[in-house]
């Protein structure tokens, strides 16, 4: 399918997640057969463009295209001169930020909070697409609260809008991630709109990708969560929906090789301080379905230097 000119194949996109979905995460799920990965969500707010977090969260050097930024804010023209300024560094799509339900980020009326203010939505989501050339999306929920659901209305608003494609995640803010998606809501906006949709929430497999393509009749999937510490799900996925099979687990020594370029990438990008922090959550989620796994992490969260840790979990995964 396509966002735009960009030519979106298989339609799996890598979810954006806080502190999860940073460049060598991106580049992993690319790999593995992710058709797009947006990057980690960036404060519009100019004044926090030059902090590490920030700097590190925008590092797309040697990332296959088209290159997704996703911005939070409530400012249109601040959001707007967000999107322009991250064109310039290379940004090809401009992801809106509507479905976060942290509430830090909500706090400052930004994410899903945004949802309660119908009126600013389409300002903010007009600015942007005035703003820039290349496409802008938007990755929103399906209400603030269970009784106020207005996700037809959000959607038909984007497509006014100009905006290129959605991603509909199937809970209200108040849900958090508990509860059963409501891919009810996302046919529903399907239905009622021209432009791509991505159904998001609760696809760990290819069958249930399968069954949520059926249900909801998107043009494709978002996957966060279930890509954690199994970044082969997308190549499962895509095989699926293409020939009916699954392919074959990966092997331990396959499993090995990518956790290991995983955590050097890791090293690199973070230096080895931060970048031995960032690895722990990294190495719980690629172990914790193996026998022995959580003893294991236990043992790794007690390792203060990076090429330790690394020697650690290639013997454990030798083993």
């Amino acid at each position: 399918m396509q966002i735009g000119p960009h030519r979106i194949d298989p339609p799996l996109v890598l979810s954006p997640m806080a502190g999860v979905t940073d460049r060598p995460f991106r580049v992993l799920c690319r790999r593995l057969g992710a058709g797009l990965a947006v990057s980690e969500m960036a404060h519009a707010d100019p004044r926090l463009r030059d902090t590490e977090k920030s700097r590190t969260r925008r590092d797309h050097a040697g990332e296959p295209g088209p290159i997704a930024v996703q911005l939070a804010g409530a400012e249109p023209q601040v959001l707007a001169e967000a999107a322009r300024w991250n064109v310039g560094q290379g940004a090809e799509i401009i992801d809106i930020n509507m479905g976060c339900p942290a509430k830090k980020v909500c706090g400052a009326l930004s994410g899903s909070a945004l949802l309660r203010d119908e009126a600013l939505v389409a300002r903010i989501l007009e600015a942007v697409v005035a703003a820039v050339t290349v496409p802008v999306t938007l990755k929103f929920r399906t209400g603030f609260s269970r009784q106020s659901r207005n996700a037809l209305r959000i959607a038909r608003i984007a497509e006014q809008a100009g905006i290129a494609s959605l991603a509909l995640h199937g809970r209200t803010r108040e849900d958090y991630y508990l509860g059963s998606a409501e891919y009810e809501t996302i046919a529903e906006v399907k239905q009622a709109v021209a432009i791509p949709v991505f159904a998001n929430g609760d696809v760990d497999g290819p069958l249930k990708a399968a069954e949520v393509l059926r249900l909801t009749g998107a043009d494709g999937l978002y996957i966060g969560r279930a890509a954690q510490g199994n970044p082969w799900i997308f190549r499962e996925i895509a095989s699926y929906l293409e020939t009916g099979e699954i392919p074959p687990l990966p092997t331990d020594a396959e499993q090995r090789a990518v956790l290991l370029q995983h955590l050097d990438e890791l090293y690199g990008l973070y230096g080895e301080g931060r970048g031995l922090r960032v690895a722990r959550k990294h190495i719980q989620w690629y172990c914790e379905a193996r026998p022995d796994g959580e003893r294991f992490w236990r043992e790794v969260c007690t390792l203060n230097e990076a090429a330790a840790q690394r020697a650690a979990v290639a013997a454990f995964f030798a083993a």
